[in-house]
């Protein structure tokens, strides 16, 4: 959508010699209603846990019930579950062939930025070091 033509205090639009009302027509109030429900929805939104994931997957790998009837008891959309459940294989299958990696914690990746800097500091003296015993 292009840019509102601009009104003066009349209501008048000098570009285009058109008389415009400022007030609110019934689109603007549907889509600034729908925006409110939007953002409500998504501030609402239930975020599951790694157990619960697993948890719902699992139940749908045992077949014990339709796919279609567990999403509805645990409130999801089924390609929500269809996701998870790829997600949850695909994880498994990298376990088994070992191409797993270890996620470092904050206070590792801080502790290894530390001896990064001191060992580049190490590195930095020998280099002078090294060019003082040359020209010596």
């Amino acid at each position: 959508m292009g840019r509102q033509p601009s009104l003066d205090q009349t209501g008048h639009c000098s570009k285009r010699g058109l008389w415009l009302r400022e007030e609110k027509g019934p689109l603007e109030k549907r889509d600034s209603a729908l925006k409110a429900v939007r953002d409500i929805r998504r501030k609402t939104r239930r975020k599951f846990s790694a157990e619960e994931k697993i948890r719902i997957v699992l139940e749908g790998l045992r077949g014990e019930e339709s796919i279609a009837s567990l999403c509805r008891r645990e409130g999801i959309a089924a390609n929500l579950y269809y996701r998870w459940s790829k997600e949850f294989l695909e994880a498994g299958k990298k376990r088994l062939l070992g191409d797993t990696q270890r996620e470092a914690s904050s206070s590792e990746v801080s502790e290894l930025r530390k001896e990064n800097a001191r060992l580049k500091e190490l590195v930095a003296e020998t280099v002078l070091e090294n060019r003082l015993l040359k020209k010596a």
